[in-house]
């Protein structure tokens, strides 16, 4: 479940990287050009990755069997709230016909989409294998 989480946040990740660098071309249409297609591509690949987000983490909880589990349950729930908003802004610009470099900067501006990505961040820290203090393994 740990690896799934971490390929989705790579996933979201590289989609907001590729986006940056997409919005500081100046484009004023996505039609007829490859990174055109290149950021629908990569927009379509966010939506599945930000999709049940919050499920695969609380399962991941369970497995790991993190305590207190309500704390990360309560979070999830946040992250849960901002992957629903992240996923309707994108939704909001792959629906458009044409996709500009500045709307493309107004969807990395979102304060959902960032918000989102500290939440990622913030996740993936927790979640990956933790090293125990030494003041810990000798207080025995």
């Amino acid at each position: 479940m740990l690896t799934e989480i971490c390929v989705r946040c790579d996933t979201i990740e590289e989609c907001y990287e590729f986006t940056l660098a997409y919005a500081a071309q100046g484009l004023s249409s996505d039609q007829g050009r490859q990174a055109g297609d290149e950021v629908r591509g990569y927009l379509h690949r966010a939506l599945k990755a930000i999709a049940g987000l919050g499920e695969s983490c609380a399962t991941a909880v369970k497995e790991k069997g993190l305590q207190p589990e309500e704390r990360y349950h309560a979070f999830f729930a946040v992250l849960d709230r901002d992957a629903r908003d992240s996923l309707a802004a994108i939704e909001l610009v792959l629906a458009q016909p044409a996709i500009s470099s500045q709307l493309v900067d107004n969807l990395n501006a979102s304060i959902h989409l960032r918000a989102l990505l500290t939440d990622l961040f913030l996740v993936s820290e927790i979640l990956k294998p933790q090293a125990v203090p030494a003041r810990l393994v000798n207080s025995g």
